[in-house]
């Protein structure tokens, strides 16, 4: 992929605006600017159907919407978290607000410019003009990313940050994002203080918290965002960290409550509303978790941003409701993602369980006991996700509730393997817990299962104090390699690097640990809550280009055949 803009005459712009007049005056000026194709918009849902269908080189956005509960700033900060922007498309803001917080909101946003009302016709062309050379000057970074070079994307931000050239600090931004994702935390964290340092800037901040948490810091995680939010109140993206480490310190009210303030400040965004949704479900308060879900699914369905996930936690609803009407809607919704999806190997398989839930509505009692099975077998398979883990255990429990002749001793059995598999932290085995529901002997055996991963760790490492870290890292092993808990398998590989020149096996051992890791994805985050994406970038991140995917050219191919 190009990432030097197309010339302006052959660019394509987008102009997102609810004011007829103001929006007719904003293409006008585009067109005399020398924009090659101008296309246009009144709503945020109509744009971001534009831009999931086509690729645009400029966009001018409004930031305030009327008629509409979300913003301009919503649906840019969903669009880069998701992918779906490539680094080449200039986003310009408009706006009438001036206050320091929105243009310091807009600025940490990656937002190319920021546009205040009323402007001329040469501002707006100033504004792109700039953004686009920007984009030229950085545009080895950029295509060092598209390639999949980190390294040498990291490198090239470095330099030019050291060296303070044009445009250092988007750069470090950049470089500290390329060295968080690739694992080389300590040296992330030391550039996000290094720009503190040479200019505070509340995205560094929320780096440097980015940093404690993927280091498994999530308290010093919290107290570093308690201090950037008591500065910078309305900053959205730390309401989203400090809610993950809430989540991770098992926190769960807290966390609830920060995801509550962050979809107070953004309502219109769809990740915000699935996140707050999802944990409001299972940990807070089930009924408003649902009316979350189902706002997320009215402004969200048809875009990539939408979790589907949401409709499986919708279609137990609906079952405890007892309500066919909105089951049969569900699995319609369903089959639409599955059928138009760029990977439809989830969607399908949420869909397959979904229909399993609707049997359940529909008293098919036979084929819910052997779907169950089917997935009760499937827990030892890398593919088998926690989703799943929280999915089976919601339907085993709605399942046993109906009175199916499910054997208590095997639904037990199949609670700990799960159990013993997922239970990685507190805040795991809580999930899970509440997965189960109205089954407390489920949520009971949840519990038990991890403090049964704790005490084999502590009694592992008690091995390595008394001098036999090849006896810690053998029982991490075998315990891990028998339960696939991730913790157990990356306690292994810590102790196992730690302890590298006294281990004389070492790579065989290391080859065996590595093995499972890849396998099982043990250095990935355990449950997603929302996130429908793995390649888009973390809350308080930067989103690189790694994961976008051109819109599809429907109709190509016809027409190459036809001429």
């Amino acid at each position: 992929m190009a990432f030097a803009p197309n010339a302006l005459h052959e660019s394509h712009a987008l102009v997102i605006e609810g004011n007829p007049q103001s929006r007719s005056i904003l293409v006008s000026q585009l067109r005399e600017l020398g924009l090659g194709k101008v296309s246009q918009c009144s709503r945020l849902s109509d744009a971001r159907r534009k831009l999931e269908a086509a690729q645009y080189d400029v966009i001018i956005c409004e930031q305030t919407f009327e008629k509409e509960s979300g913003s301009g700033q919503d649906l840019l900060d969903d669009l880069r978290r998701n992918q779906l922007l490539p680094f080449y498309t200039v986003f310009v803001m408009v706006t009438a607000e001036a206050s320091y917080a929105k243009v310091a909101e807009a600025a940490e946003s990656a937002l190319d410019a920021y546009l205040l009302k009323p402007h001329t016709g040469a501002r707006l062309a100033e504004r792109i003009l700039q953004a686009r050379q920007r984009k030229r000057e950085l545009q080895d970074i950029f295509a060092a990313i598209d390639a999949q070079d980190f390294d040498r994307a990291a490198t090239l931000c470095l330099g030019r940050f050291e060296a303070r050239a044009s445009y250092w600090l988007y750069a470090a931004r950049i470089g500290a994002e390329l060295l968080l994702r690739t694992g080389r935390i300590a040296e992330a964290q030391k550039l996000y203080e290094a720009v503190i340092e040479a200019k505070a800037l509340p995205w560094a901040k929320l780096g440097v918290a980015r940093t404690q948490l993927s280091s498994g810091h999530a308290s010093k995680a919290a107290t570093t965002l308690e201090s950037l939010l008591q500065e910078d109140p309305g900053y959205a993206d730390a309401y989203d960290v400090m809610g993950r480490a809430q989540f991770e310190l098992g926190n769960f009210e807290n966390a609830l409550a920060t995801f509550r303030m962050a979809t107070q400040l953004t309502p219109g965004s769809i990740s915000r509303l699935l996140k707050h949704g999802m944990l409001a479900y299972y940990a807070g308060d089930r009924e408003e978790g649902i009316a979350l879900l189902d706002k997320a699914t009215r402004l969200g369905i048809d875009s990539k941003m939408y979790d589907p996930q949401a409709l499986v936690l919708l279609a137990f609803a609906r079952l405890d409701a007892g309500d066919r009407k909105g089951m049969a809607r569900v699995v319609d919704q369903l089959q639409r993602l599955r059928d138009r999806s760029f990977e439809p190997e989830r969607p399908y398989r949420l869909l397959e369980f979904v229909k399993t839930i609707e049997a359940l509505l529909h008293q098919q009692g036979n084929r819910v006991i052997d779907d169950i099975r089917h997935l009760v077998n499937q827990i030892p398979a890398p593919e088998f996700d926690f989703e799943m883990a929280t999915n089976l255990l919601g339907l085993m429990g709605r399942a046993s509730a109906r009175g199916l002749p499910i054997a208590i001793a095997e639904a037990e059995a199949a609670v700990e393997r799960l159990g013993m598999r997922f239970s990685t932290s507190r805040a795991m085995s809580e999930l899970l817990a509440a997965a189960a529901t109205g089954q407390e002997d489920y949520a009971r055996i949840a519990h038990e299962c991890h403090t049964r991963v704790l005490k084999i760790t502590e009694q592992a490492m008690t091995l390595s104090i008394k001098g036999d870290p090849r006896g810690t890292v053998m029982r991490l092993l075998q315990e891990g390699e028998a339960t696939r808990n991730a913790k157990l398998i990356e306690s292994a590989h810590q102790v196992l690097l730690r302890h590298a020149a006294r281990i004389p096996d070492f790579a065989e051992l290391d080859e065996r640990v590595n093995a499972l890791r890849t396998l099982y994805r043990t250095t990935t985050s355990i449950t997603r809550m929302g996130d429908n994406t793995a390649a888009g970038s973390a809350p308080g991140g930067m989103a690189l280009p790694t994961g976008y995917k051109p819109p599809k050219q429907e109709g190509l191919l016809d027409r190459m055949r036809s001429d």
